[in-house]
């Protein structure tokens, strides 16, 4: 079993090795993820989630050159982090989840598919009217071939992740593939100096720049183009769960394959005529907590604790 900072990988395929739906088309392009955190002493392991987020805060929260410039002064770069965290109790803001989900799919990009975070999105939302509406998370992901692959991410917190949720970010994904976010998004990536300090190799870079450049057609970067959808969830299966058994592993197994199924032919049904889709990956990935009040009070405890503090650590 594979893992990405301790956390256990249960399922990591092709939905099509998965989907029971035989008339599901096209699905060769989208695979499925699902992560789980373990326990200790008969409880989830809150502790060690937090500091997986706190870990990887400054990678979405802080451009390069602010990261740089702090290294090797930890307190300070947390509170920096901070700093850019908008500490509302709404839909949009840190209350609700969405940043942390955000902060939580930074670190599966960067850890698990080794992305390069060309735009740390929660910096950017600070410098924009419109919180930077559009992808929640934007890598860039190089081969071994000095090829590259272009990921708009999704990221959300939820209660449930049953039928009705999924049709909320079925049309979410949606919004976020329309020509004029596409645009958007390319833009934000060639205008940033991170691109520059990130992917070192200057071919490399030049071709990410002209496949970006609005002049270029969308379409011709669609075969490029992944979907990262993270859906961390509160799982009424793990609440009720006190260690990392193999029953407990197949109950979680089985619900995300599930949920997989069901969230796919929902996407099917809404975007199957968007133009080139087949050409575009979707990866959902599924992580279970046993209570999303839990983990979002104490997040926002630590953010209003750091923003309280100044660079110099001093309150």
């Amino acid at each position: 079993m594979k893992s990405l900072l301790n956390f256990d990988v249960l399922i990591d395929d092709f939905f099509s090795n998965i989907s029971t739906d035989s008339s599901l088309f096209p699905i060769d392009k989208k695979k499925v993820l699902s992560l789980i955190n373990d326990f200790e002493n008969g409880k989830w392991r809150y502790s060690k989630f937090q500091s997986f987020i706190w870990d990887n805060i400054a990678e979405t929260s802080l451009s390069y050159q602010e990261r740089q410039s702090l290294i090797g002064a930890s307190h300070s770069l947390l509170t920096a982090s901070a700093q850019n965290l908008r500490l509302t109790d709404n839909q949009e803001g840190i209350g609700s989840g969405s940043e942390l989900a955000e902060i939580v799919l930074y670190g599966i990009m960067k850890h698990y598919y080794k992305a390069l975070p060309v735009v740390p999105k929660i910096f950017h939302k600070q410098n924009a009217q419109d919180n930077a509406k559009g992808a929640d998370s934007v890598h860039i992901v190089l081969d071994e071939f000095n090829d590259f692959s272009v990921w708009f991410g999704e990221a959300k917190f939820y209660n449930s992740i049953e039928d009705a949720r999924l049709s909320e970010i079925v049309q979410s994904v949606e919004n976020s593939l329309t020509t004029t976010k596409l645009r958007k998004e390319n833009s934000i990536i060639t205008n940033v100096a991170d691109i520059d300090h990130l992917v070192i190799d200057e071919i490399v870079r030049s071709n990410i720049k002209a496949a970006l450049d609005r002049n270029n057609s969308t379409d011709n970067i669609k075969a490029k183009l992944h979907i990262p959808i993270l859906l961390l969830h509160e799982c009424s299966i793990t609440k009720k769960t006190d260690c990392l058994s193999e029953d407990y592993k197949k109950e979680i197994i089985q619900y995300h394959q599930e949920r997989a199924q069901s969230y796919f032919k929902k996407q099917l049904s809404k975007l199957n005529t968007l133009f080139k889709y087949s050409e575009i990956s979707f990866h959902i990935i599924l992580f279970p907590v046993p209570s999303k009040q839990h983990i979002v009070e104490a997040f926002v405890k630590n953010v209003t604790h750091y923003k309280s503090q100044d660079s110099d650590g001093d309150i």
